[in-house]
């Protein structure tokens, strides 16, 4: 016998069974049945706080609602898509069990206020699990740039090769792009952690209820203040659906980074093999599959934003069904969260690098010429009229087919007066490196400095 939808007293007929297959929504809530019986277990004791259950009443449920989680548990408590959702399956139970005491759960709240207090904890655990991951990550990039401080390699713009670097200070750039991004997902984190409960449909309730008592036992730090707001809001979801996908940016940039690099062109890396494939046609083929497959998935998490973002644009206040649509976002974003965040770190760990095959990149496309620029600066020339000068000196060079290294200082001498032996010591990528020690530069003396802080930045984050 199908079971009729708890909210069908204003109905004379049923629900078509069409329209069942298109409203429910257990394929996703489902999830949330540990959130929704914690929820409901809260509110039994908050209620018999209040008055409003008895105590023998409120044991009762406590005690049902257990037994409950435990059948779903054992897999003893197949859902019914009659009744739509999680919230009205385990009620459904609950009342079967208990008859009309079970039905006294639902006092003083909705399924509005439900949904999002069981979306708010379940998103408090998987943020929580987001953040652990992320710290990890944070930890493999410090560790790679204290192993790679002393390797120097070609940094780049516009894909152009522009200066030489240190390998520390590039890993330290996307340490501090992960740790905005953790911050952010702290954020999210504080925005999801406010309790919902008692809210109701949209207005709260005229029954004496204590919300406040609620959030301590559900472990909120604090309580929504207004229910208008709090039954339409999922700002807390587009904040981590924002995070997420700066997230998967900075990831998707990052794997750019090494796919060039481990291209035949670059050499700089050997990417371990376990994060690798091969070619069903071609033997020869190692393919950082890994890597592009991050890159790829970083739209889907993009797309989820939007998705989201779509979903709500031009809702009016206050509960909307269209709301039921915000999972699937949330949920491929936490799935594709939890992969990349396995993978990458123990991708990272296992990079070699290769300084010989790096080493025939520093000595092309003048990385040096911007510290001839400064050391002609030094000696009292103008920047303008220095970069004018070096690009000459460029011109000259190709002309020539030669590098800088390879002039004598008479030759240097021929473009301006101000040249002196000092400048043929600085003509090394070393001593480049080490003389940008401009705060946040690439010096390996402040890359150090950013290590020492990133342990820091890690340390206050556990």
């Amino acid at each position: 016998m199908q079971k009729k939808a708890l909210w069908s007293g204003r109905f004379a007929g049923s629900t078509a069974e069409k329209m069942q297959q298109f409203s429910q929504s257990l394929d996703t809530d489902w999830s949330f049945f540990r959130e929704d019986i914690a929820g409901s277990r809260a509110h039994g004791a908050m209620l018999f706080k209040m008055g409003l259950l008895s105590k023998e009443e409120q044991e009762k449920i406590d005690h049902a609602l257990w037994e409950i989680e435990q059948e779903i548990e054992k897999g003893e408590f197949e859902p019914d898509i009659a009744l739509e959702d999680v919230h009205m399956n385990i009620e459904s139970r609950l009342i079967e069990k208990l008859g009309p005491m079970g039905a006294k759960i639902h006092t003083g709240r909705s399924r509005n206020d439900q949904v999002a207090t069981d979306y708010r904890l379940f998103m408090k655990k998987r943020i929580h699990e987001v953040l652990r991951q992320q710290k990890s990550l944070l930890e493999s990039l410090l560790k790679r740039a204290e192993s790679d401080i002393d390797i120097i390699l070609p940094g780049f713009t516009h894909l152009q090769h522009a200066q030489p670097i240190s390998l520390g200070h590039f890993w330290m750039a996307y340490f501090w792009k992960y740790s905005r991004d953790l911050t952010r997902m702290m954020t999210a984190f504080d925005q999801t952690d406010q309790n919902p409960l008692g809210a109701g449909a949209l207005a709260g309730t005229t029954l004496p209820i204590d919300r406040h008592c609620t959030a301590q036992a559900l472990g909120f730090s604090s309580v929504t203040e207004n229910s208008l707001d709090t039954v339409s809001d999922r700002d807390y979801l587009l904040e981590f659906l924002f995070a997420s996908s700066t997230f998967m940016l900075h990831v998707s940039r990052l794997c750019e980074d090494l796919i060039l690099w481990n291209t035949q062109e670059f050499d700089f890396i050997e990417l371990p093999d376990g994060y690798c494939t091969g070619s069903s046609m071609m033997p020869n083929k190692k393919n950082p599959d890994a890597l592009e497959l991050m890159r790829g998935k970083t739209s889907g998490v993009v797309a989820s934003m939007q998705d989201l973002m779509m979903n709500l644009k031009g809702l009016p206040l206050t509960y909307n069904r269209d709301l039921q649509e915000d999972k699937r976002p949330v949920f491929l974003t936490l799935k594709t969260m939890g992969e990349v965040l396995g993978i990458l770190p123990d991708l990272l760990g296992g990079v070699q690098m290769k300084p010989d095959s790096i080493q025939p990149h520093l000595e092309k496309g003048f990385l040096l010429a911007t510290d001839v620029a400064e050391y002609l600066v030094s000696k009292g020339v103008p920047f303008r009229e220095t970069h004018h000068i070096v690009g000459q000196v460029v011109q000259y060079c190709l002309a020539e087919k030669k590098d800088f290294q390879d002039l004598s200082l008479e030759e240097w001498r021929q473009f301006n007066a101000s040249v002196e032996k000092d400048l043929l010591p600085l003509l090394n990528v070393e001593a480049a490196v080490d003389r940008r020690k401009s705060f946040g530069g690439t010096a390996r003396s402040d890359v150090k400095r950013q290590i020492e802080a990133g342990w820091s930045v890690l340390a206050r984050l556990t």
